[in-house]
């Protein structure tokens, strides 16, 4: 039986994702690895991480849609909010990585102020990741597991649920989902979940895995059969 390994929340560090593979010892011929998402933004080589998670999905892993994701792919729909948006979450820096120069690249002026960025276009680098991306998957389901970036509403089907819930839900999650499937998540660090950088393994049968490795903490890689975890820092 293969491993099933879990990792979520990259968010552009490539060098501690590539060490975390080596750690565990992928191996795409015996593993299957899974990534939830939040590839992107606040670290420093989010397009590095994209090309690798790529590589990964084209030679069998599973990779989903996180709710950064879905800000880059939101910002090029002509609504400016949207953009606005990604700049103060850390969208500046994955734009950066695509060779745009941003005049005012700070995340913190963009979240305080009520000016709204020029619009700015596609170059031809960022389009073809956002195509990719668009193919993405939001969630992924087994027999005993659920894998997704943020959690799922815990009154409605998950077939039945919005995307948007899908990327950026979490109280509602954490405290009021009941259900029999094991929910792998990211998204919400495991120090907002139980004052503790370690892996959270709730009551309720959710496992959150982001480690807050976008603001300097680990990046966790959780073997789902064994509940073993692994992390670099």
């Amino acid at each position: 039986m293969k491993r099933m390994l879990a990792i979520s929340d990259i968010h552009g560090d490539i060098e501690k994702f590539e060490r975390l593979l080596e750690l565990v010892q992928y191996d795409k011929d015996r593993d299957q690895l899974l990534l939830l998402g939040d590839f992107v933004d606040r670290g420093s080589h989010s397009k590095a991480v994209l090309d690798k998670v790529i590589q990964l999905k084209c030679e069998g892993a599973i990779a989903l849609i996180g709710n950064h994701e879905k800000m880059m792919i939101d910002t090029f729909h002509g609504d400016l909010m949207n953009l606005k948006r990604w700049y103060y979450n850390g969208g500046i820096k994955t734009l950066q990585n695509y060779y745009y120069d941003i005049e005012k690249d700070d995340a913190e002026y963009w979240f305080t102020t009520d000016e709204m960025p020029e619009p700015i276009q596609m170059n031809d680098d960022i389009r073809t990741h956002i195509e990719i991306l668009k193919e993405f998957p939001y969630y992924y389901e087994t027999e005993t597991h659920i894998f997704v970036h943020a959690g799922v509403d815990p009154e409605t089907p998950i077939k039945s649920s919005e995307p948007h819930t899908l990327v950026w839900i979490r109280e509602e999650f954490h405290k009021g989902y009941k259900g029999v499937k094991t929910v792998v998540f990211g998204h919400t660090p495991t120090k907002y979940l139980h004052e503790s950088s370690e892996v959270y393994f709730g009551d309720n049968n959710i496992i959150g895995i982001d480690g807050g490795c976008a603001y300097g903490g680990r990046l966790y890689c959780l073997e789902v059969g064994s509940s073993q975890v692994f992390y670099v820092e």
